[in-house]
């Protein structure tokens, strides 16, 4: 639920834990994968924990688990190996951090499932319940907040896809039909994600964070995914590893439309850039 007295402000009830934060909040990035794109966000059990502490000590108040790289031409792996890889590290983390909120980034119901019995408090699914017809109704049943996520096409196809005439309003409209079927299927709190870089051009991308602000109308909790994507470091000549300030850029950007939620692999300066947005409002 979004607070539009403040359009940085929201409310999410996790599993009875209810959270208000009054201003923008971030999402930090622990890989359990082997090939993500960003090498630093990969993370494993014996390292989880000191990493965890310096996203927690800079300001992350959810860590976001997966075990399922998305990057283009990444190997898929079934859920019987995101469980193994994802459970181990939710365990250790609930049992060292239980105040921080996890979220698991899976779009299988069995590795939902699996980790929120394990401790995970939020689902964020890149597919928003169109891989599974049963996930909405897993993401119910376990009364967690849902992050939905718009992508341009599948996972085979969406970075071959043609671009749109109107990628916000496709996006708009995705998250209209996407919102009521995730209150039919009775999820409480949904948080929409525009899918930066999940099957759009570069042009997409950026017509997205122009127009963020569009998908307040929607009254559902924005995150936005830019850390070090291609669209960043392709634009600049650069590559992930130096995309840092670039991603700032785009944060701040997002943050003065009125994102709620920014979901990164560098903590701190993320927070930085939360902090001085505060006074540019």
């Amino acid at each position: 639920m979004q607070d539009n007295s403040n359009r940085n402000s929201f409310t999410l009830n996790c599993r009875g834990r209810l959270v208000h934060w009054p201003t923008a909040q971030i999402m930090g990035i622990l890989n359990a994968t082997p090939d993500s794109f960003h090498a630093e966000s990969r993370t494993a059990l014996n390292t989880v924990l000191e990493r965890a502490q310096t996203m927690i000590t800079a300001g992350a108040v959810i860590l976001d688990i997966g075990g399922q790289s998305t990057r283009p031409g990444a190997e898929m792996v079934g859920p019987d190996m995101e469980i193994s890889r994802v459970v181990p590290l939710i365990n250790a983390l609930k049992l060292a951090y239980p105040q921080v909120l996890i979220s698991i980034d899976s779009f299988y119901p069995a590795v939902v499932q699996e980790a929120v019995m394990a401790g995970a408090d939020i689902v964020n699914d890149i597919s928003a319940g169109l891989f599974y017809p049963e996930m909405l109704s897993t993401v119910a049943a376990l009364n967690t907040p849902y992050i939905a996520m718009h992508m341009g096409g599948s996972m085979e196809n969406m970075h071959r896809r043609k671009p749109t005439d109107n990628i916000s309003q496709t996006v708009l409209d995705f998250f209209i039909e996407r919102k009521a079927a995730c209150i039919a299927a009775g999820i409480k709190d949904v948080i929409i994600d525009p899918g930066f870089g999940f099957g759009n051009t570069a042009e997409e991308n950026f017509q997205l964070i122009r127009d963020l602000g569009l998908l307040k109308i929607l009254d559902c909790p924005i995150l936005l995914g830019v850390s070090r994507k291609s669209s960043i470091y392709k634009t600049l000549g650069v590559s992930a590893a130096e995309a840092l300030n670039g991603t700032t850029v785009l944060h701040t950007a997002g943050l003065l439309a009125g994102a709620n939620l920014l979901r990164v692999h560098d903590v701190k300066e993320a927070k930085e850039a939360i902090t001085l947005t505060t006074y540019l409002k």
